[in-house]
């Protein structure tokens, strides 16, 4: 009897790790990182670059992730001529990537951050440190950051 009553209590000292580490991103971490995205964006200054809407793109990029988040195809020019399909599609791929994220960096927001950003720029969570890779990462934090210290009310207005 003993035993059952300290295996009952050595398992539910686990529930709240467990709950914590399998916690989602809230809709304003999301939104709060798809704007720092939007601002963090190459401006090319090139109509015809080959990118694709505010978030800069790419259209073999945009068939998976839309695939995934609309269960459809979207053309590039749907997505570049509707502000509102786009920040839809990257917000679905950032909520998958950050709590990936959050998941593999023990829950540290600007970890977690620092890891989609890299990614969002080279395809893999790392590896950012440097170069233009690094300053671009750093970029993002930087607008994450701003947009985190901004009223709560204000980031769902944040518009295209």
């Amino acid at each position: 009897m003993q035993l059952l009553v300290a295996g009952m209590i050595v398992s539910l000292g686990f529930l709240p790790s467990l709950a914590q580490a399998q916690k989602p991103v809230s809709d304003y971490q999301v939104s709060t990182m798809v704007e720092a995205l939007r601002l963090a964006a190459p401006k090319t200054d090139t109509s015809n670059d080959g990118l694709y809407s505010a978030w800069q793109v790419k259209p073999e990029t945009l068939k998976s992730w839309s695939k995934y988040c609309l269960k459809k195809e979207v053309t590039p020019m749907q997505f570049e001529n509707n502000p509102a399909l786009a920040r839809q599609v990257v917000s679905c791929i950032m909520r998958r990537e950050l709590n990936n994220q959050y998941t593999a960096r023990q829950n540290n927001e600007i970890a977690a951050m620092r890891g989609v950003a890299c990614w969002w720029m080279t395809g893999y969570y790392t590896g950012c440190k440097d170069g233009l890779t690094g300053a671009y990462v750093q970029k993002v934090v930087d607008y994450y950051q701003q947009q985190r210290s901004k009223p709560v009310s204000n980031t769902s207005q944040i518009k295209s």
